[in-house]
């Protein structure tokens, strides 16, 4: 098509760039594009070949019923470890490089293994209602749980901005779960043998009724990129 065939612009008009767009608030009301509720629950699980047992959990919800450009959040986290009745394996000279997730966008799913005899398993669910019901909130704004024996240490954390559940035993390996602006994964890492692990990612979102017919994936991607700039928030 010829230059001379193309619509320009409306006078006064003008593009807005992205940066300035990724800034924008006010775009999750219920009015707006019908997220009343955001909630993720996220359990990991890891049994060594020595019988030790990590286990972590978190609750992150976030109530955006009451209209407004900041939502009310609730932080629940619970970790464990159960001490093994053996020494760990000797796991040296085994390596494995997950770092490249840190900068992964989106819904990722990783499993990394160097050893033999494992088990591990990533599962994400996703949970939809289009009632307005929204659960009550309970648990704290922010903070963090954590357990530690010897070299095995469990952590669920929430700071504002990025919620995180970790399981990790030095030389033997992490199991991580993660919320954070733009980005929801799962990573599983093993450098030893006979180790069953698992990782469970449930989603629930809560829609106005009457804007239910509103693009499934457009809310998703909203609720999971709301969690940027959500630092400083008050628990009222």
């Amino acid at each position: 098509m010829g230059a001379e065939n193309q619509q320009k612009p409306g006078k006064g008009l003008h593009e807005i760039p992205d940066p300035e767009l990724n800034l924008m608030r006010g775009r999750y009301t219920v009015g707006g594009n019908a997220v009343a509720w955001f909630g993720v629950t996220m359990i990991s699980t890891w049994q060594t070949a020595t019988g030790q047992n990590l286990q972590g959990t978190m609750k992150l919800g976030m109530d955006f019923s009451k209209g407004g450009n900041v939502p009310k959040v609730s932080f629940t986290p619970s970790v464990s470890i159960t001490d093994a009745n053996a020494p760990l394996p000797d796991a040296s000279g085994r390596s494995i490089d997950g770092s490249g997730l840190n900068n992964v966008a989106g819904v990722s799913q990783s499993v990394q293994i160097a050893g033999d005899g494992n088990r591990a398993s990533n599962v994400m669910h996703l949970n939809v209602r289009n009632d307005g019901i929204v659960p009550a909130n309970t648990g704290s704004v922010a903070g963090n749980a954590t357990a530690q024996s010897g070299d095995a240490s469990a952590v669920a954390s929430f700071d504002g901005n990025a919620a995180r559940l970790q399981l990790t035993i030095q030389g033997q390996g992490a199991v991580q779960q993660w919320l954070r602006s733009g980005s929801v994964g799962q990573g599983i890492q093993l450098t030893s043998d006979g180790q069953l692990v698992s990782n469970r990612l449930q989603i629930d979102l809560v829609r106005e009724s009457m804007a239910g017919n509103l693009p499934l994936a457009q809310n998703v991607a909203q609720a999971i990129t709301l969690n940027r700039g959500i630092g400083g928030i008050g628990g009222q």
